[in-house]
């Protein structure tokens, strides 16, 4: 028998979840009950036993239709626990409320791939080890990340590693123009995130400055579970013609090294992304992803007509 229950967000035991979280052999700041009361519009949660395993529902409401979605800034969720055994993971999927017509979330690389009636696949992230010395690490780099960063200290550019988040969403929003990635109520959100995350000292937004001190990379890092994630970056159009965007991320490496953090990169399936991370000697680390449509005829139509 399942041990494995639904449980409302009013009526989780934050405390318990949140130390299930802080112990979880592949824990995630994203899984933290303050870092989905504010990104994500609901969340409920499965739970297993007395919060040995926690799995979060991120979940909204569009005409009737009840449906699991990935929250803005959160790269992965799933299940998570001390030594999570990845076939626990169909135990979880299968105790989600069938009220769920539409399913499409990522897990974390923890997780197994569990047996569904829609889609799964594996997304790639790209993570660094910066417990090397920074001469180690700087040897993985190719050389267009050498030829970038050179480019930046020979045009001036001076890199800051505490610059106001409003000034990398300012940026951000920027690029948002064209990609439409995030809501401003995405924006407001992570502000308040981010603020109270920075008062924790497990927050910093980071920028480097052009030869005419406007800001031109930049983007905010969170700390957590021994790992720094590169989660929202502002780059001006010009900062590609400089290399700034580059000398941001090696200064930030030149300073993290040999503190046995993980750098993560949060993805991506992109390729002129993937290699621009993969540019600094970064690894691909694969996750599952779960798209499962039991949508009603009508409603599938109409989410394919928007697409």
């Amino acid at each position: 028998m399942s041990r494995v229950k639904f449980i409302s967000r009013d009526r989780l035991d934050v405390k318990k979840w949140d130390q299930c979280i802080d112990n979880a052999t592949n824990g995630v700041i994203y899984a933290y009950s303050f870092y989905l009361d504010r990104m994500s519009k609901h969340w409920d949660a499965l739970v297993y036993g007395d919060y040995e395993y926690v799995m979060p529902l991120t979940w909204n409401r569009k005409f009737g239709i009840h449906y699991l979605y990935q929250p803005p800034f959160t790269a992965a969720l799933g299940a998570f626990g001390t030594d999570f055994p990845p076939t626990l993971i169909q135990q979880f999927y299968n105790a989600i409320p069938d009220d769920f017509k539409l399913i499409e979330i990522d897990l974390n690389p923890g997780n197994g791939v569990p047996h569904t009636s829609g889609q799964s696949l594996l997304r790639n992230n790209f993570v660094l080890d910066l417990s090397k010395s920074y001469q180690e690490i700087q040897q993985g780099y190719k050389d267009n990340v050498k030829r970038n960063i050179k480019k930046a200290v020979q045009l001036n550019c001076t890199y800051n590693n505490d610059i106001s988040v409003d000034q990398v969403i300012e940026l951000s929003r920027i690029q948002n123009e064209i990609r439409k990635e995030y809501t401003e109520h995405d924006y407001y959100r992570f502000r308040k995130l981010f603020m109270k995350l920075y008062q924790e000292k497990k927050a910093k937004a980071c920028g480097v400055f052009g030869p005419n001190k406007d800001l031109v990379a930049s983007c905010v890092y969170l700390f957590s579970h021994n790992r720094a994630y590169y989660i929202l970056v502002g780059n001006h159009p010009n900062s590609k013609t400089m290399g700034a965007s580059h000398f941001l991320i090696d200064r930030f490496i030149e300073e993290h090294s040999e503190q046995g953090l993980t750098l993560d990169f949060e993805g991506s399936d992109q390729r002129n992304v993937a290699f621009f991370y993969s540019s600094f000697g970064a690894h691909p680390e694969t996750y599952p992803a779960i798209r499962v449509n039991n949508l009603p005829f009508w409603a599938k139509l109409l989410k394919r007509f928007k697409k």
